[in-house]
């Protein structure tokens, strides 16, 4: 309900759907045409809800005004608001729009709501925003004039934002866990305490509290942890089954607990149940709980500070100053799945907010003026002393294997949607010798180059003085900066289609392009998609510029070494004026370094093998990466050489199991059906000769009675517009609430082209990845936020979308989700058993989507594969009693529109 504010702001405003547009000025709306739409917005500024999305439906991508998701950001920074008139009308406490036609107006008043909140005594955000003000009015943001009256100067003047950050303090390294047993009964103990009185008792959930304890036990030897493998259906409560053990443990050993997710989705969840054991802060003020991300997703002090002295130009130089306003208030500067909101990058349409934190492993550490502020090393201090720590698989496994600090590495791991650790570890351990990874190891080493702008910054200028101190260092970077012209420049991919290379690297990537193109043989059906070939068969002269290329990786990995023994050499006899932070600084340089020389011997290895007989263990090829979102097809990214283990559950052992004294891999999808050896195979602890131990926990959901499998057999393949055809009257039968999966981008766009129009008149709202101009995050969240709303997406939205209730009621995959036919699936269907390999990924791939139908038990629906031919063998993707009928789409469509969940009383056949 309205709180009852009624001022409303008389200024024309603009809303602009797929059921049409409407415009309102001097007091009254009216519905007209795109092309008066865009003439108004072009002749004066107008109120708009997420300019980007209306420019999207308008076909008018210049379209500026006063958009109200920016006034929110600078009014409420560190605060979210899903961004549609609904979303908006819930964060302001006022009352929603009826319709379309109402939406106009209902902008007047939130921005007016939004301006009485700056004039009100108890802005809870006010501090910093009149000097922010001033300095957006210099940058003629549109909101500034209409703001200057409302915000008033401050009796004393703000502090800049880098004087109101709190800094970081050292604390004492924390002490090795105790080896303590935990009983049983003491974990079931604990889980009853953090489910609360009066809690539901699930035996279920009892069964896996207790089978997780067992990872916290002492390990029986050095190199054996103990692994559990725990199978756990929706609904068991396994975020609370696995806290509870891991709580009790940590408090009696005084450890750590890392919980690592693979979606940001179950990183917040896990942030909210942590709340449950653990206090927001300790009596020290120290924090229990951290989020720990990797440090491309925390916004850079110093990439902020340049960009806000001039480093950023017109609308990148507003949200720069959105962006201070966020991180005084944000809770941890986390810019990726944090408190900033989602949308805010979108609206400037560039990648503003990647500038902004540290994509290229560039940081100086203690060389940052910075430093004692910086959010990454507030997160990592924080981690050192908290009870439980929440990350994602990539960050773990990469903290395992370069972490700066041994001591800090996790050594009791709960893998939560344990069915990625493999993709994860496949990532992890890759090697890609490409002209874009080459490029960013040329900028690390070298610096700006000509009229490059930013404040990056090369070997020379970040280790100055120590050249200055020590000769052979100085000696050892000037070997580095001459060996590094050696490696790609600006411009590399242009002189590669012109067949101008310069230098041995981008010869090398010149001929892996011209030998790709060589062989495609897909005849052009995928443009869009990357085109790749086996690294094997190369004749003479490729082989020889593999050869020239690595001779120049390793006269440049060799002064890196050189250098990295300095700097151990100056560590152990400091000289006088190495400081704590020079100290710090110094560590950082040779974190660096030692990380740069395992990728530079990694592109060597993989150098070495051309021409030469392949290793088993490995599958090497060729690529050249396009992008599928260019308008007229292909449009080439990246060319380079990619090697894969053909198990990376092997590096994952050895890096993250052997030194581990316990470890937990989770999830409701880890086994296929009633067997366990895939599950085991893909955990990686036949690599250490460890004997995991296995636990399952069934769903207490009743499927037969609340789900229904329907596979719709009269949509031929290959057929858009029946396709299209299909998705429109499953959505209307809903009445929303549909999640549409796809296993192409091209396909998804074609049949939201179609359909997306018609729907909108209906009053069912379509949105879709890759199309609308918002990021997944946030579309999900419009998504669950507003039950008429559909979605259509892909692999991203098949895992971690977590949409209980009625917002989500039907899922549909347009076909069969088979693997694509890469190389390297190729090579490990050869050694997984051909086509039950293929079969295990496909049933896990159903699972995970039926997974998103079903999450509470008041919830029904139905799951729809729009598939003519589906084969039998898949149906053990489904839980056991789930109905499964064949159908036309008539038919599905009469059960749709009943919302009957019909039992089945004769099989399915295949």
């Amino acid at each position: 309900m309205d709180r009852g504010v009624t001022v409303s702001l008389n200024l024309p405003a603009l809303h602009a759907s797929h059921a049409g547009t409407w415009l309102r000025d001097r007091g009254a709306t009216r519905g007209c045409g795109k092309g008066e739409a865009v003439t108004a917005a072009a002749d004066t500024p107008l109120l708009l809800l997420n300019a980007p999305l209306i420019a999207s439906r308008l076909g008018y991508p210049d379209l500026s005004g006063l958009d109200l998701l920016e006034l929110f950001a600078f009014v409420h920074p560190a605060r979210f608001a899903v961004p549609t008139p609904r979303g908006l009308a819930h964060a302001l406490g006022i009352d929603e729009p009826a319709g379309d036609d109402a939406v106009p107006a209902f902008l007047q008043h939130a921005a007016g709501t939004l301006i009485a909140t700056c004039e009100g005594e108890d802005w809870a955000e006010r501090e910093g925003a009149w000097s922010t003000l001033q300095s957006l009015l210099r940058m003629r943001w549109p909101w500034a004039q209409v703001l200057l009256p409302h915000v008033r100067k401050p009796e004393r003047a703000e502090r800049w934002l880098f004087a109101r950050l709190p800094e970081w303090e050292e604390a004492p390294e924390r002490p090795q866990p105790g080896h303590v047993l935990i009983e049983e009964e003491e974990v079931e103990g604990r889980l009853a305490r953090l489910t609360g009185e009066g809690a539901e008792q699930r035996e279920g959930q009892r069964i896996y509290a207790r089978s997780a304890g067992a990872v916290f036990a002492p390990r029986p030897r050095r190199g054996v942890p103990h692994v559990l493998l725990a199978q756990a259906g929706t609904g068991i409560g396994k975020t609370l089954g696995y806290l509870a053990p891991a709580h009790l443990w940590s408090e009696k050993s005084g450890g750590t607990v890392w919980v690592s997710t693979y979606t940001k989705n179950l990183q917040r969840q896990l942030r909210r149940e942590s709340g449950r054991a653990w206090p927001q802060r300790r009596a020290d003020g120290s924090r229990p709980v951290v989020v720990r991300k990797g440090r491309e997703n925390y916004l850079c002090l110093l990439n902020l500070e340049d960009a806000l002295q001039g480093g950023f130009g017109g609308r990148a130089a507003i949200l720069a100053q959105l962006v201070a306003r966020w991180a005084a208030f944000s809770q941890d500067g986390d810019m990726v799945g944090g408190d900033l909101p989602g949308w805010l990058g979108t609206l400037f349409r560039k990648r503003g907010i990647a500038a902004l934190t540290d994509q290229r492993g560039e940081c100086v550490y203690a060389g940052c003026p910075h430093y004692r502020k910086c959010f990454i090393e507030h997160a990592a201090r924080a981690s050192a002393q908290a009870d439980l720590v929440i990350a994602n698989h990539a960050l773990v496994m990469v903290n395992a294997a370069r972490g700066r600090d041994h001591a800090q590495r996790p050594t009791r791991i709960v893998f939560d949607e344990g069915h990625h650790v493999f993709e994860a570890a496949d990532s992890t351990f890759s090697a890609a010798l490409t002209g874009a990874e080459a490029i960013e190891l040329r900028r690390w080493i070298l610096g700006p180059e000509k009229q490059s702008r930013g404040r990056r910054r090369g070997l020379a200028a970040r280790l100055a003085d120590v050249a200055s101190y020590d000769e052979p260092g100085a000696k050892a970077v000037e070997a580095a900066v001459e060996a590094a012209q050696a490696l790609p420049a600006d411009g590399w991919l242009q002189r590669l289609v012109e067949g101008t290379p310069a230098g041995p690297v981008e010869a090398l990537l010149g001929a892996v392009r011209a030998v790709t193109y060589a062989r495609d043989e897909s005849g052009g059906q995928e443009a869009g998609y990357g085109i790749e070939t086996e690294a094997a068969g190369l004749d003479g002269p490729i082989v020889e510029l593999a050869g020239q290329a690595a001779s120049a990786l390793a006269a440049i990995r060799a002064p890196l070494l050189r250098l990295g023994l300095r700097l151990e050499a100056i560590m152990a006899e400091p000289p006088d004026w190495l400081d704590a932070q020079g100290r710090a600084r110094i560590e950082g340089a040779r974190h660096s370094l030692a990380w740069r020389c395992d990728l530079l011997a990694a592109w060597e290895a993989l150098l070495d093998r051309l021409g030469g007989p392949g290793d088993p263990e490995y599958i090497d090829w060729l690529a050249v990466d396009r992008s599928p979102n260019h308008a007229e097809g292909a449009r080439e990214f990246d060319v380079g050489l990619h090697r894969h283990w053909l198990d990376p559950m092997k590096p994952f052992a050895q890096v993250v199991l052997e030194p581990a004294h316990g470890v937990m891999l989770t999830s409701a999808t880890l086994k296929d059906g009633p067997d366990w050896d895939a599950a085991i195979a893909r955990s990686g602890a036949h690599h250490i000769e460890a004997v995991p131990r296995l636990t399952e926990a069934e769903s207490p959901f009743d499927y037969a009675a609340r789900a229904q499998v329907l596979i719709v057999t009269d949509i031929q393949r290959g057929d858009i517009p029946a396709l299209a055809g299909a998705y429109g009257r499953i959505v209307e039968a809903c009445g929303g609430g549909v999640l549409g999966l796809f296993t192409a981008i091209r396909r998804m766009r074609a049949v939201y082209g179609r359909i997306a129009d018609r729907l909108a008149r209906s009053g069912l709202p379509l949105y879709a990845q890759h199309v609308d101009p918002i990021d997944t995050g946030t579309l999900v969240d419009i998504f669950r936020d507003d039950p008429a709303a559909s979605l259509l997406g892909t692999d991203a939205l098949r895992d971690g979308v977590d949409v209980p209730g009625h917002s989500l009621r039907c899922v549909v995959m347009e076909q069969v989700p088979w693997p694509r036919p890469t190389i390297l699936h190729r090579a490990r269907r050869a050694a997984g058993g051909g086509s039950a390999y293929d079969d295990r990924i496909i049933r896990a791939r159903l699972a995970q989507a039926f997974g998103r139908l079903i999450r509470s038990k008041e919830d029904r629906g139905h799951f729809i594969v729009l598939s003519p031919a589906f084969p039998s063998r898949l149906l053990g993707a489904f839980p056991a009693g789930t109905p499964v009928v064949r159908c036309t789409l008539d038919e599905a469509l009469h059960r749709l529109a009943n919302g009957a969940i019909a039992p089945v009383t004769t099989p399915a056949e295949g």
